[in-house]
């Protein structure tokens, strides 16, 4: 998807081009603890469509943000993991979980 020599603009778009997706910071988040298998990411995102949630999660996977591992089962399963990379970007998710929070406080 992204190619080592892209070249961005500023680094807030080279953040954006790597975590900037609906869901993608979701999924981030959720993987953060524990890998998990396709079905529980999709039951923790349920907004997100079994099309859109594999294309952000092959996004992820192919700029080096979390690994893949096919399950060899009937049906296979395929697990995600969060990778070094994808865990660097751990104080940005937390930056939005603060303001998202104080948002929602702000809400009432």
């Amino acid at each position: 998807m992204h190619s080592k020599y892209e070249t961005f603009s500023c680094p807030i778009d080279a953040t954006l081009s790597l975590i900037g997706g609906k869901y993608k910071p979701l999924i981030l988040w959720h993987l953060l603890d524990q890998p998990l298998h396709y079905m529980e990411l999709q039951r923790k995102i349920p907004k997100a469509t079994p099309k859109m949630l594999s294309q952000q999660l092959r996004d992820l996977e192919d700029c080096g943000m979390l690994t893949r591992d096919v399950i060899p089962a009937k049906p296979p399963k395929t697990l995600y993991t969060i990778t070094a990379l994808g865990k660097s970007v751990v104080p940005v998710l937390d930056a939005m979980n603060h303001w998202g929070t104080s948002y929602l406080n702000h809400l009432g």
